[in-house]
């Protein structure tokens, strides 16, 4: 699937292995930014992608700008995902064996704006929808307050876009996951909001 000039595709085999470094980079380089802030290291990010990619029914999507990787996003069953994720959707009574989940998308700044996060949804919902068993697509995001010190002034949050694909706030389903910001010698725990639609 092509989207403005950008090759947007499910990797498999060779290539999704491929792929594994240039992915962790984009997941540092993007969550470095506002609204996540992360400081996060190379070795735990090739940790965490390798053991996602060799996770079963699991889909990492890619998007090259000829053979450079600029984008990505991934998904996989819920319970495939750190309980800090899973948890939240279980205690509010859903079926973790329903909900698929998406994970992260990733996607350079210069080639937002030309239907690449789209397409990402398009291919993991895709994909979930093949398995025959998810009732369910959920994701999280960051909740930050609206005066953070850090909030660019231009930022717009996506909440827009994901309404636009048919996602809702999951009200009252609220997880939390740790991480260390920008400038923090330390982790800290962050509440994520769930969002969720129906496959």
């Amino acid at each position: 699937m092509a989207s403005s000039g950008v090759d947007v595709r499910p990797l498999t085999g060779e290539a999704r292995q491929a792929a594994l470094p240039a992915l962790a980079g984009l997941r540092l380089t993007v969550f470095h930014d506002w609204p996540y802030l992360y400081e996060g290291t190379r070795a735990y990010e090739e940790r965490y992608i390798a053991k996602f990619a060799a996770a079963e029914d699991a889909i990492i999507v890619g998007a090259f700008d000829g053979d450079t990787l600029v984008g990505a996003a991934t998904g996989s069953p819920l319970r495939g995902h750190a309980d800090e994720f899973a948890a939240p959707l279980i205690d509010a009574g859903h079926d973790p064996e329903r909900v698929f989940y998406c994970g992260e998308s990733v996607l350079l700044p210069a080639y937002r704006g030309r239907g690449i996060g789209h397409a990402f949804f398009d291919h993991r919902e895709g994909f979930a929808r093949t398995l025959k068993r998810f009732t369910h697509a959920a994701f999280c995001g960051v909740i930050r307050p609206d005066d953070h010190p850090r909030k660019p002034p231009e930022y717009r949050p996506l909440d827009a876009f994901w309404h636009k694909r048919g996602y809702a706030k999951a009200e009252g389903i609220i997880g939390s996951f740790a991480w260390r910001d920008q400038g923090d010698a330390e982790e800290s725990t962050k509440p994520m909001q769930f969002w969720m639609k129906r496959l």
